[in-house]
């Protein structure tokens, strides 16, 4: 195929659909990595004492219960700052303790927390995954009570107590429910919720706006499938939170939310702005790519060929040396030799006999070539060179057109 056939035959795309490709492809790629970024912060965990777990002992079904009863769902603590707004300060914050939360975490719940009203949670069972059922869990056995006096400890100077309940329900609000199994309690002579004299199964600490549920199976996913115990754990909320519904879950303990790595640092503050930046430094290079006019500039010589390089490198080095000054004299030395060589000087005829010759070769001016030549002689200065120079040439050129 010869160069004028490929330069007619038309592009497969236009540059307009080459455009929208890339552009789409960018958007594409962008959206990708900020959904994989993200998406481990809302995946919701199997299993688990967390608000989003569906198994017995998670929490889900009393976010969906206060969603149902209040119209829209209890909002979700996923980092630190959640727990310092302003918002949160208005709500009753609930802290569901696992086996394996952080215990820094939860040091770092209570401080933020002082002086707000929080409802912490202790853990109460060992589970398992159930196998062939995503989220589901069975149980194990009761936890140790060292491992929940452990917990306990980090909130209130308390201890579970030993033996059981001398009753088989519980008063909530009124309420009778059924008494969980198994059930963690603490000695306190002013309990919020009892199961029989100075058993406390809700306390409330002396020094802080804390609430410390001792046994998780009264508000529990396992709990609320007993009508009564669903009824009694909004009733228990409506207890320590009087402004209905004003409830946050928090997501913080469980490590939800929390995980940063390189890629959340690029796309948020204080570094977005430099990505930003970088990106649209990118978009500009690249669109000023495709405007570019004709083939790519090629890199010149150092050196270049001819005369005139030759005389402008020349030039470069006496100006570097400092010698331009010392030429007038020089140059007018050579256009003397030169005009008597150009308009057939006499042989033998030197120095001032010679300029005497070349001013009679001009008929219009007495001295014409003499005077030029001594200024050209006698210059000192660039410009003045320059000048007594351009003089001297136009004169000799001038002579040997007449001449001819």
């Amino acid at each position: 195929m010869s160069a004028e056939a490929a330069e007619t035959e038309e592009a497969p795309f236009s540059r307009r659909t080459l455009f929208w490709g890339i552009f789409a492809s960018l958007l594409a790629a962008a959206g990708f990595f900020l959904l994989s970024t993200y998406a481990p912060d809302f995946r919701e965990p199997e299993g688990g004492t967390t608000p989003l777990s569906k198994g017995g002992t998670g929490y889900a079904g009393l976010v969906e219960w206060l969603k149902l009863t209040n119209g829209q769902a209890p909002p979700m603590a996923r980092g630190e700052k959640d727990l310092e707004s302003a918002l949160a300060s208005t709500f009753l914050l609930i802290v569901t303790i696992a086996p394996g939360s952080d215990p820094a975490a939860l040091q770092r719940i209570v401080k933020l927390r002082s002086g707000k009203d929080t409802l912490f949670v202790l853990p109460k069972w060992q589970t398992m995954p159930l196998l062939g059922n995503d989220g589901w869990e069975t149980k194990v056995e009761r936890l140790p009570t060292t491992v929940v006096n452990d917990w306990l400890g980090r909130l209130a100077k308390a201890k579970l107590g030993d033996g059981k309940p001398t009753v088989d329900r519980i008063d909530v609000q009124g309420r009778k429910i059924a008494m969980p199994e198994e059930l963690q309690w603490v000695a306190d002579d002013h309990p919020l919720i009892s199961a029989g004299d100075g058993k406390a199964i809700l306390t409330e600490l002396d020094n802080e706006p804390f609430y410390i549920l001792t046994d998780p199976d009264l508000i529990n996913n396992a709990a609320l499938k007993d009508p009564q115990k669903a009824a009694a754990a909004l009733d228990m909320i409506a207890m320590l939170e009087p402004a209905k519904g004003a409830v946050m879950f928090d997501l913080t303990l469980h490590g939800i939310g929390q995980n940063y790595d390189l890629a959340k640092l690029l796309v948020e503050p204080p570094f977005l702005a430099l990505t930003l930046s970088v990106l649209v430094a990118a978009a500009l290079a690249f669109l000023h790519g495709l405007g570019r006019f004709g083939p790519p500039r090629t890199e010149g010589r150092a050196i270049a060929f001819g005369k005139r390089a030759l005389v402008d490198t020349t030039a470069m080095l006496l100006k570097r040396a400092g010698r331009l000054q010392e030429l007038g004299d020089r140059y007018a030395a050579l256009m003397r030799q030169r005009a008597a060589a150009l308009l057939g000087a006499p042989h033998g005829l030197q120095g001032e006999a010679l300029d005497r010759w070349l001013d009679s070769r001009d008929k219009s001016e007495a001295n014409g070539f003499t005077a030029r030549f001594k200024a050209a002689n006698d210059s000192n200065t660039l410009a003045g060179m320059h000048e007594a120079a351009e003089k001297l040439h136009d004169w000799t050129a001038r002579r040997l057109g007449e001449r001819r």
